[in-house]
């Protein structure tokens, strides 16, 4: 008989306590947290796209309607864990401290958007579809026998699963039991492609059972079930216990890219009549309002502090000085090669005007 697995959700669309656990450990103090790092991660997406708009990014992947997932796992991690990223996941990243001006820089093809503040353990996002879950597994292991109790966490889209690499990572994962949670975004669109047509699988948890780890399937658009879900697979992986995968399903409401058009292929009502119900952040706010912990005055201030704030990150974003043209070759390898040397000399020559 074929494992079965519940879409874990703590507070429904209504934002009304789903179980017992959820009673437990939601609070004034945490809801107002969540809602806050939501606040702020939406407010970069919009403002980046705005940016992108008017030229002044370049080609920029939104992930509005997935903060749940991202902000909810990113905030159950702790100060010397890793972090692997996607190119979509700036929301996790952000959660978990990166410099939000040089998330901006990377969207403006600066290598410097690729380096994390000093003590943060964040992967430059990874472009290639699952490549980041074996690296996120190696980071793990070597955690493990260094004798610490970090872990890893890896974030990649439903098409990932589709890819060699995510069965590579998951199974060199469990035979070694590193530390690692796979987190897994079902968006249910790889791009243009959707999920009935990737794989025969019902879900995407049941995965796990291939490699004898555990698999849980969570509601994404619920910030608080991702939170406490990733809070318990990372005990696992602290304790000893092994990898977790966790399938966190979710809805983007806007576009794969900026450079793409999702009414050829999606039906844009859909996704009108969803933000409408699931929207991570409008299911908070129910819940704080239900609970009469809402208050205008101080959601009014936690919008003034986050444009603020993005607006401030803009700022140094563009006053950074202009790139070199010997980045491209400078930052290959830690020491030039001297294949490398001769392209750039070449190149620099051919700059000036002059003859190779």
């Amino acid at each position: 008989m074929m494992e079965t697995f519940e879409t874990i959700c703590y507070i429904d669309e209504n934002g009304n306590v789903r179980n017992e656990e959820g009673a437990a450990r939601i609070n004034e103090k945490l809801a107002k947290e969540m809602y806050e790092k939501l606040l702020l991660v939406r407010t970069f997406d919009r403002k980046a796209i705005s940016l992108q708009r008017q030229g002044r990014l370049g080609t920029y992947a939104p992930f509005e309607g997935q903060e749940g997932a991202q902000v909810g796992s990113a905030s159950a991690l702790k100060e010397g864990d890793w972090l692997f990223p996607t190119y979509r996941d700036h929301a996790a990243s952000i959660t978990f401290g990166h410099s939000i001006p040089r998330v901006f820089l990377y969207w403006n093809g600066r290598v410097e958007g690729c380096v994390a503040p000093e003590g943060k353990h964040i992967f430059p996002p990874a472009v290639p579809i699952a490549t980041q879950l074996p690296h996120a597994t190696g980071a793990a292991l070597a955690e493990k026998w260094k004798g610490t109790d970090n872990a890893s966490i890896v974030y990649f889209g439903d098409g990932a699963t589709s890819e060699g690499d995510f069965h590579e990572g998951l199974n060199f994962a469990s035979v070694f039991k590193a530390p690692v949670v796979f987190f897994n975004q079902n968006n249910q669109y790889a791009i243009s492609v959707h999920i009935s047509k990737q794989m025969n699988s019902e879900t995407i948890a049941q995965k796990s059972v291939a490699y004898g780890i555990p698999g849980v399937r969570v509601d994404g658009s619920d910030v608080f079930a991702v939170y406490f879900e990733t809070q318990k697979a990372l005990e696992r992986a602290r304790n000893g216990e092994g990898p977790t995968l966790i399938e966190a399903v979710t809805w983007r409401f806007g576009a794969h890219t900026t450079a793409d058009d999702p009414t050829k292929y999606r039906n844009q009502d859909e996704s009108i009549q969803k933000r409408e119900q699931i929207d991570p952040l409008l299911r908070v706010e129910r819940y704080l309002k239900n609970q009469g912990y809402w208050d205008d005055e101080w959601a009014a201030e936690m919008q003034a502090n986050a444009s603020a704030v993005i607006e401030e990150a803009v700022e140094e974003m563009e006053a950074f000085p202009k790139p070199k043209v010997e980045d491209i070759f400078d930052h290959v390898f830690a020491s030039p090669t001297w294949t490398i040397q001769q392209q750039k000399e070449e190149y620099l020559q051919q700059m000036r005007g002059e003859d190779a």
